[in-house]
């Protein structure tokens, strides 16, 4: 691989990283400021329920799950939404982040909650997991890594 081409792949996919977490976190925190809570979750039950475009499958699961304890996931949508964008953000669990944030996104799509930004969410997402050592080259994670590596060699 060239020099530039080895400089301008982990910029890239670390953008994108980075973009798909503060879309997360624009997500989560929305929720957030806007009281999500049991309410909104009963709405997507109902909306599941009555919207012929949700899958029959999906509808089970979501009168399984969303239905029998809105609170509770009226609580850990939000969270899940900012704990994915942070640690996109950070570049700390890059692939699980993204393998979860795809499937949220197709949860979403699924429950026909489609919104702008959600098929590039998920562009990014299959992105960052098609190039993960380039996605997470410029992280937290990364930066420990070096870190340590320094430390022990400074040991020996």
């Amino acid at each position: 691989m060239s020099t530039a081409r080895a400089r301008i792949a982990p910029a890239l996919a670390g953008a994108a990283r980075v973009t798909l977490g503060l879309l997360w976190l624009h997500e989560g925190i929305l929720k957030y400021r806007a009281g999500f809570g049991a309410a909104d979750v009963g709405f997507v039950v109902d909306g599941a329920a009555s919207n012929p475009r949700v899958p029959g499958f999906f509808q089970a699961f979501v009168d399984a799950s969303l239905a029998a304890a809105p609170g509770l996931f009226g609580a850990l949508l939000p969270l899940l939404e900012t704990a994915l964008g942070v640690a996109l953000v950070l570049g700390v669990l890059t692939a699980p982040a993204a393998a979860v944030s795809v499937v949220v996104l197709a949860s979403y799509w699924l429950a026909d909650l489609l919104v702008w930004q959600y098929p590039a969410m998920v562009l990014l997402s299959v992105v960052v997991l098609a190039s993960r050592a380039a996605a997470g080259a410029w992280s937290v994670t990364s930066l420990v890594a070096v870190l340590a590596s320094r430390r022990r060699a400074r040991a020996q």
